[in-house]
């Protein structure tokens, strides 16, 4: 076991970029070492740590925390601590001790491998150029974040998710209309933040039904391993002595609010979570008022007070009232919104706002009346150039639309509640489907009779006759009940088309699937809870295959989460109560890209409860033809009535008036959500150009070709087979494993795809994109591993004459700090390649890393060491001379990006502090923080430091 002690400094294996570390405590097991370029400390258990002592030998140069050198003449080891001795940079004699090595130091030391001829195989260092090369530029996109979830491409989500997650602490309502994935859109701002360090530790809230879609959202589509907490999984982290309060185990959790009803142990717990990020799904439903705060709001407001980037997720915000409006808006920034009435003043200035970006967006000239509300918004400098170029009849029509676009922009900055609440809805993006309802009345069995309308029998269970049947003695129901011979004619008739089938129960999919199969022969899959996660997957793959199942039986766990829209025709078994229940199953096809008409099949028994509730979805909600806002908050109102009509003791005339009551309130609630509607703030969620030009420039990338002909080099390299599958293929590490296991491709392999479009299609297929974990875990590994550090190579170039000795050096420009800052933005780890021969002649200009590799001979370690030996002096002064050239080169790029750095955070600075005078939805805690991360990136850009990563020597031929 490795000894200790303070003042020593150690270098993680695993994260090298954290620089050195010190020793902070050895207690008992554990030692504690603190990082001070990131200003992180970590925990390791003493035996087996993954660190490496950092010791250096004379003939190296180092470097002091003041950035002088020292070339090492004596090392002298004192009290287990080092002590180097040699020449500073003035050439007078110095020291310096251990302790105050220069804390942004890695140490890989190439070059003292290629002196002890410690070499790799050549292609190793191409693999690093290529990988250092690509993952520099990887992190300073524009569009990192948005391009590696499974999603399509759709500009509203998109440009949320950019607008948002390129805040430093986002706190925003998301409230797009159902269906508009208000789900993916708060995943991608995630997932966005995750990637750039922003965010390290998030805490999802949801309705316990919602757990599992979350999970299998979070997992599937975004590669993100969210940990489910219950009572059960908290107190077993307590019992095992993983943590004391089990919320610190994990960095990633994902619960239901039920978890804290009972226990404020738990809620304290979880206030102690430390928490970046809290996202908090159908917030609606968290009720409150100024005298009388629901449980539910009091812990959500606790948590948000305490985190600083906060998502909420809710319906339409408006069909609460705008007391419920108020209060969701409360929970992001109660200085903001510390009044319900001031609030509603507020709302009223805003309309004037609203009539002028639409006589904008008709091309109108802007009325006298729209004209003079302006003045009290724009400040005069600001508007009178605009409003004279739109007004002017001899301006260009080219500058009246930037006039236009510009005046429009400026407007929706300056709206009210446009910073924090999003909002799309569906008049407003296209892409979605038709509908049509086919429904099929058969006549109720006489084994049935009975069982919906006896007065013991709840009305839910009296929706699925089957399973009272069942329950009753029968298993065989599926020999009496004329629904499974009619999806049995369906397949017999279309054997072109495939359909999804949901109902209820998982028993009843099952049985349903028996009786099929029993019957006729027909295979078909199925998807019910009760099945593996993996099972689930081949159940979908199957259905998803061109030629696979032309029938998927789902439980009502079938729709959430799952995307089957490659299908058309859903059957529905039975119905559910909850009509937003029964929008989720027809939102498995009715989805966004979905080409063809999603034709809704609905064979139902009658008399009974299921023919009364099909007429109150057809004729009383319209809900087959659309989705119906506010639906759940009209069957909570009618519910009562509702329940007479399915259990059949209200009389005749019953269903009509139900019928009619719900037509009346249907009408009445969209006439108020309708005049409620912002249409500024909708204009507001989803900006052009922005919105276009992310959707090009992620499809741009897909189209690429750069990640497939990276990820052969790399798979080549590290023996992994790849076995074409279709438009896809299957990954298998390969009988020898070369240079360690590849990070995150299983020991039984994977099925992967370059093609969006094709995993979307297949769910088992994962989407390999530069931000997949296998393709970034892969990237790490390549650069953190001492593998093609050190190379050399015999090669014949017409460029060089045989018998001259080259070193080509990548080296790497690398500014440490703290994860949130994400400096990779304005300087990544940077590549600087430098190839020069004996006589100091620069080469890399006109010789590329690869071309060297053609026609190329390894150099074995005997026949290397004796040209290293005799060109020993020689070949350190090479090392010299390209880190000479490398400093030379790093400084016009540390420039740029902390002139590039300043230009935005003072352009941004100045943008919101203008802002505020008109839009208090600017906090002054985020100008603040701008601020703040401005001096503390130009304190961090500036100690930027070049590094050697690796090192080839070369022999011409």
């Amino acid at each position: 076991m490795p000894v200790f002690l303070p003042g020593q400094r150690w270098i993680s294996d695993s994260e090298s970029e954290l620089g050195l570390g010190s020793v902070v405590e050895c207690q008992g097991r554990t030692v504690s070492i603190h990082f001070p370029a990131v200003g992180e400390t970590r925990v390791y258990a003493r035996q087996g740590a993954p660190l490496t002592r950092v010791a250096f030998s004379v003939g190296d140069r180092v470097e002091s925390r003041d950035g002088d050198t020292l070339l090492v003449s004596r090392v002298i080891e004192k009290n287990g601590c080092l002590n180097y001795l040699g020449e500073d940079q003035t050439g007078s004699q110095a020291s310096l001790a251990e302790a105050d090595l220069n804390d942004s130091l890695r140490i890989d030391q190439p070059q003292q491998r290629l002196s002890a001829g410690q070499i790799d195989p050549p292609h190793w260092f191409n693999l690093r150029y290529h990988t250092l090369r690509r993952f520099g530029r990887h992190l300073q996109s524009p569009i990192l974040g948005l391009g590696g979830p499974r999603i399509d491409l759709i500009p509203h989500q998109l440009y949320i998710a950019h607008e948002v997650a390129n805040r430093p602490n986002p706190r925003v309502l998301l409230a797009d209309e159902v269906g508009l994935g208000k789900t993916i859109e708060a995943c991608l701002i995630l997932h966005h933040q995750l990637m750039t360090g922003r965010t390290s530790r998030a805490l999802i809230l949801v309705p316990d039904p919602l757990v599992h879609q979350w999970l299998v959202e979070l997992l599937r589509r975004f590669n993100l391993k969210f940990r489910i907490f219950d009572e059960e999984t908290c107190q077993a982290i307590q019992d095992s002595g993983q943590a004391d309060n089990p919320f610190h185990a994990e960095q990633l959790v994902l619960c239901s609010l039920d978890l804290f009803h009972h226990n404020t142990q738990r809620l304290s717990q979880a206030l102690d979570g430390g928490w970046d990020m809290l996202i908090v799904d159908e917030a609606h439903h968290l009720t409150w008022s100024a005298d009388d705060p629901s449980a539910e709001y009091l812990l959500v407001e606790a948590l948000a007070l305490k985190t600083p980037g906060v998502l909420l997720l809710t319906a339409t915000p408006e069909q609460l009232g705008r007391a419920g409006h108020f209060a969701r808006l409360r929970l992001l920034d109660p200085d903001r919104y510390y009044d319900l009435q001031a609030f509603q003043e507020e709302e009223h200035h805003y309309q004037p706002v609203a009539e002028a970006v639409e006589q904008l967006l008709r091309h109108n000239r802007i009325t006298k009346a729209a004209a003079s509300q302006l003045w009290d918004i724009l400040d005069e400098s600001e508007q009178q150039p605009l409003l004279t170029l739109l007004e002017e009849n001899d301006t260009d029509e080219a500058q009246r639309d930037t006039a236009r676009e510009t005046l429009i922009s400026m407007l929706l900055d300056r709206h009210g509640t446009g910073r924090v609440l999003f909002r799309n809805t569906r008049a407003g993006v296209s892409g979605f489907p038709k509908r049509e309802l086919h429904s099929y009345p058969l006549p109720l069995p006489v084994e049935y009779e009975g069982a919906g309308i006896e007065s013991d029998v709840p009305a839910e269970l009296s929706l699925t006759p089957e399973r009272l049947h069942a329950d009753r003695g029968h298993p065989a129901w599926w020999l009496v009940d004329p629904r499974v011979a009619w999806v049995i004619e369906q397949l017999k008739q279309h054997v072109s088309r495939k359909y999804l089938l949901i109902c209820a129960h998982a028993e009843t999919a099952i049985e349903l699937q028996e009786a099929i199969r029993v019957q006729t022969g027909i295979g078909a899959a199925l998807f019910h809870e009760g099945m593996s996660i993996i099972e689930r997957d081949r159940s979908a793959a199957w259905f998803a295959d061109p030629e696979g199942a032309r029938l998927m039986i789902c439980s009502e766990i079938g729709s959430e989460g799952r995307n089957f829209q490659f299908a058309h025709h859903l059957i529905l078994f039975d119905l559910p109560l909850d009509p937003d229940l029964l929008e989720q199953r027809i939102g498995r096809l009715d989805r966004i890209g979905q080409k063809e008409t999603v034709r809704i099949h609905l064979p139902y028994l009658e008399p009974g409860p299921q023919s009364v509730l099909l007429h109150w979805y057809r004729d009383g909600l319209d809900a087959f033809s659309h989705p119906v806002p506010g639906a759940h908050e009209l069957y909570k109102q009618l519910s009562p009535v509702l329940w007479e009509s399915l259990e059949g003791i209200a009389g005749e005339g019953n269903l009509e008036r139900l019928l009619e009551e719900t037509r009346q309130l249907r009408e009445a609630t969209q006439l108020r959500l309708q005049q409620g509607r912002d249409h500024l703030l909708e204009l507001g969620a989803c900006r052009e150009p922005t919105a276009s030009w992310l959707v090009k420039e992620l499809r741009a990338q897909d189209r690429s070709h750069h990640l497939r002909n990276y990820l052969e080099q790399l798979f080549n390299s590290y023996n992994i087979d790849t076995e074409e599958l279709g438009s896809g293929f299957i990954l298998r590490p390969g009988e020898q494993v070369i240079a360690g296991q590849l990070p995150g491709l299983p020991s039984e392999g994977m099925t992967a795809t370059y093609s969006r479009s094709d995993a979307l299609a297949h769910e088992e297929r994962q989407l390999l994109t530069w931000e997949h974990p296998l393709v970034s875990g892969a990237m790490e590994h390549v650069i953190g591993q001492q593998t093609g550090n050190s190379t050399a190579l015999a090669s014949k170039h017409a460029k060089l004459k045989a018998g001259q000795l080259l070193l080509e050096s990548l080296f790497v420009v690398k500014c440490l700090a703290p994860r949130k800052l994400h400096v990779a933005r304005f300087l990544p780890p940077t590549l600087i390649r430098i190839l020069l021969d004996a006589n100091g002649k620069r080469w890399d200009q006109l010789i590329g890393c690869d071309d060297l590799l053609e026609n190329a001979q390894p150099l074995e370690t005997q026949t290397l060491l004796p040209v290293i030996n005799s060109y020993r002096q020689q070949i350190r002064a090479m090392v010299e001379q390209t880190e000479t050239a490398a400093h030379h080169s790093m400084e016009p790029l540390k420039n740029s990006a902390v002139n590039g750095m300043m230009e935005h955070y003072t352009e941004e600075i100045q943008r919101m502090m203008a802002l505020r005078k008109h839009n208090p939805g600017i906090r002054e805690e985020e100008i603040r923080l701008m601020q703040d991360q401005g001096l503390a990136l130009h304190k961090h850009l500036q100690a930027a430091r070049v590094r050697l990563d690796a090192v080839r020597l070369i022999v011409t031929l």
